[in-house]
């Protein structure tokens, strides 16, 4: 007897549970009112007593860093956001409804915490939230968003391309009351975590590299509201500049200074010098598209090209000055005859030839055992030797006089490849040194 109450005891449990469980989505919408919209759930923080802060925990995975604009002072990057909060209106317990522990439910018809980035700079375009929220048993709602960022970012360029920045990424409430703690932000994650699994998870990072990621939560005060800054650190890859600019810059000093061991200046060198001082005004056009015109302090590497550029430039004025001095040499060594010393020429060559007709006139002097054409040849080799020996003097006259603009010119040569080598080793040491000293202290 007492089995067969026990049987009936457990048809009637069984019957009166069928009956009040449900084990289907839309009966466990209907329990939550969200079977149909509800504006009131849409649009009223979810909290049963107003002066109680919503906390919304919030994570941001940072999957590539596509784009950094130094002229616009820029970072595009893509991110995903995982954003947490408690609705106190709804709340089941899982099994009344067969176990069911989660919950999707439209974006449209339940309040979002309007948390926004400060920095953001992207077009509506860019962001893809996600259509559903998940919903759980003790209230907890998770929404995600996909989103193209495009920030602004102060950026540092001293010391580019060896360069490290540090960007923030902030995020706060856009419309809560500054003076009603409404919104309570906090990181679900350390940085620390944050930084690890992007480093894996990377898509695309170009030329940077994600150095770190901090995190500062700011509380809500009557003053302000709170926020939650994410502090990303990017070092960049300065490989391909290194190879692009830096090295081609100091090749072309080094075959500026191998330049000097061209004997002469002649032409040849001049249009040498030039076409290197052409070759780094490209290099300056390719580095004006990357730098910004607004930059405060000035980059290295802008210094770098500047003062190589202003060392060839004299380079090629000191070639010039020198090639005018040795063109000077050359105009002087080609000195005419003065008109006084063609004159006597004209006139002993006249007087020469002269000679046998004056003759004539004068009495025949049979007695002098002189041979009047033995004394013409011998008086025509006098005169060619008298010519010669003032032909010698006058060179060498005409050489001490000429000879001291080429010795000038080789004096300023000399001199000024002397300061020039010095100059350029001191500088190329300096940005060395400061570049590579940068580099070890990241």
């Amino acid at each position: 007897m007492s089995a067969l109450r026990t049987l009936a005891f457990l048809a009637l449990v069984a019957v009166s549970s069928s009956q009040t469980s449900d084990c289907s989505y839309v009966g466990l919408l209907t329990h939550l009112n969200l079977a149909t919209t509800n504006d009131l759930l849409a649009t009223m923080r979810p909290v049963k007593v107003w002066t109680t802060p919503s906390l919304v925990q919030l994570d941001m995975f940072l999957y590539g860093i596509l784009e950094v604009d130094e002229k616009s002072q820029t970072v595009t990057s893509h991110i995903w956001i995982r954003m947490w909060w408690t609705n106190e209106f709804l709340t089941w317990n899982s099994t009344d409804f067969c176990g069911i522990n989660m919950l999707t439910v439209p974006r449209s018809r339940l309040w979002i915490p309007d948390i926004q980035i400060k920095e953001d700079t992207s077009d509506a375009g860019s962001i893809h939230k996600s259509a559903v929220v998940k919903l759980y048993p003790n209230g907890l709602m998770l929404a995600t968003t996909r989103e193209r960022l495009t920030s602004t970012c102060r950026m540092d360029l001293l010391l580019f391309p060896f360069d490290t920045q540090e960007c923030t990424i902030t995020f706060s409430s856009m419309t809560s009351e500054e003076h009603a703690v409404q919104l309570k932000l906090e990181q679900l994650n350390s940085g620390t975590v944050l930084t690890k699994v992007p480093d894996h998870l990377m898509v695309t990072k170009g030329e940077w590299e994600l150095q770190n990621m901090t995190i500062i939560v700011l509380n809500v005060t009557k003053e302000s509201k709170s926020k939650l800054i994410y502090k990303v650190s990017i070092s960049r890859k300065p490989m391909l500049y290194v190879i692009n600019l830096i090295v081609p810059l100091l090749f072309f000093l080094v075959l500026d200074l191998v330049s000097f061991s061209i004997s002469e200046a002649r032409g040849e060198k001049l249009s040498f010098k030039v076409t290197i001082l052409l070759s780094i005004s490209v290099m300056l056009l390719i580095l004006q598209d990357i730098l910004p015109s607004t930059e405060a302090n000035v980059p290295m590497i802008s210094k770098y090209c500047l003062f190589i550029f202003t060392f060839v430039g004299l380079s090629v004025l000191e070639t010039m000055l020198v090639g005018y001095l040795y063109d000077l040499d050359g105009c002087c060594c080609k000195t005419a005859q003065s008109p006084a010393d063609a004159q006597e020429d004209i006139q002993l060559e006249v007087d020469n030839q002269r000679e046998p007709a004056g003759a004539e006139g004068i009495p025949d002097k049979s007695s002098l055992p002189l041979d009047g054409p033995v004394d013409g040849d011998l008086l025509k080799l006098i005169l060619q030797e008298v010519k010669a020996a003032r032909q010698e003097v006058e060179e060498h006259k005409d050489q001490r006089k000429t000879g001291r603009y080429r010795r000038a010119a080789v004096i300023i040569d000399r001199v000024f490849f002397f300061f020039y080598f010095l100059a350029t080793g001191l500088f190329v040491s300096f940005m060395n040194t400061l570049w590579v000293s940068n580099i070890y202290n990241k």
